[in-house]
């Protein structure tokens, strides 16, 4: 697999690869790369006759070998860019008699968006041997964070670690999605050059008292005031706090829970690679794990668990309204 670097580094040298396979869960990348492309190696006049876009569920493999294999015009290479290829897995096997003899003056770019060719089909050990394959993975909450934090920070803006959870919390790993917040961020905020929690409320619309992450950090200290009023906001305002969402990160946080409890030897840089957080919040479980002994925390995960369910209307009919707070209260009255 090759590198976003070394991809890059292609474009800016004009030392192109026939073929770029770009692959993946996380569009992000795919885009950014594709983007690159078209904006770097063609002008405005050369793209009128060498960029040739297609979609998978518009063309055919007869058609995109066609188009390959004309040479540029005033131009020393042609884009082909395939996007939604994924449309095209039934029949992609059909591309290995070019991807075997590729035209060096056209750069063929395929999008294969939302999953990765299966690695043991012969089409992409062909591509192996003359493309340059890019995987793009769906990024875990700490590294979400940390691309957040970098995002910010090479850009010359400051940033508070919590306000970075907090875009993260709400927006959740959808990569493409928070660039374009920060990037409404980055402008808005040019002059300060700082970012702060009163901004991500005021510009992204989040509430910095009444959010997930709160409800959360009140539910390990068993502050119950707190959580039982972030779960009253949340009720009056379902549509901008889905319940689903809410009880799925209330999970995810007795889940780390557990592991913070059966992994207690760990030192702080493995317990937080463990959890899959940054360790700016092990904190966070360190307070929880005093007030949730492990019998409690897996109590607590089957609380949870029915409450999920009740969530989606299986087995009780209450209002949303009512669930939030009654699971509040069970957690934290846990015996």
């Amino acid at each position: 697999m090759n590198t976003l670097s070394e991809i890059k580094n292609d474009i800016k040298t004009l030392n192109f690869s026939p073929i770029y396979l770009l692959m993946g869960e996380e569009e992000f990348y795919i885009d950014n790369i594709t983007n690159l492309f078209i904006e770097s190696v063609l002008t405005e006049q050369e793209k009128q006759f060498n960029l040739n876009v297609l979609y998978g569920k518009e063309t055919s493999v007869d058609q995109i070998i066609s188009i390959c294999k004309k040479f540029p015009m005033m131009s020393k290479f042609q884009i082909v860019l395939v996007k939604e290829a994924q449309d095209l897995s039934r029949t992609f096997d059909g591309l290995i008699e070019y991807f075997k003899k590729p035209l060096k003056s056209t750069i063929l770019i395929i999008n294969y968006k939302h999953k990765s060719i299966d690695k043991r089909k012969a089409s992409f050990k062909e591509l192996k041997k003359n493309a340059k394959i890019f995987e793009s993975k769906k990024l875990y909450d700490n590294q979400v964070q940390n691309w957040i934090s970098e995002t910010i920070t090479s850009a010359g803006f400051s940033i508070d670690r919590k306000s970075v959870s907090l875009i993260n919390e709400h927006l959740g790993n959808n990569l493409s999605k928070i660039s374009n917040e920060v990037d409404k961020l980055l402008e808005i905020k040019k002059d300060e050059r700082i970012i702060e929690l009163n901004d991500i409320e005021k510009y992204i619309g989040i509430s910095k008292e009444f959010n997930n992450f709160e409800l959360r950090k009140a539910l390990g200290e068993k502050n119950y005031n707190k959580a039982f009023q972030i779960s009253h906001y949340f009720a009056e305002n379902p549509t901008s706090n889905p319940l689903v969402v809410t009880i799925s990160i209330i999970f995810d946080f007795f889940s780390k829970l557990l592991l913070f409890h059966s992994n207690s030897t760990l030192n702080e840089s493995k317990m937080a690679s463990k959890l899959g957080i940054n360790p700016f919040f092990l904190k966070e479980y360190k307070i929880a794990s005093t007030n949730y002994d492990l019998k409690q925390v897996v109590s607590v995960i089957s609380i949870i668990r029915e409450y999920d369910m009740f969530s989606k209307g299986v087995g009780v009919k209450k209002a949303h309204s009512s669930l939030l707070k009654e699971l509040v209260v069970r957690i934290i009255n846990i015996n």
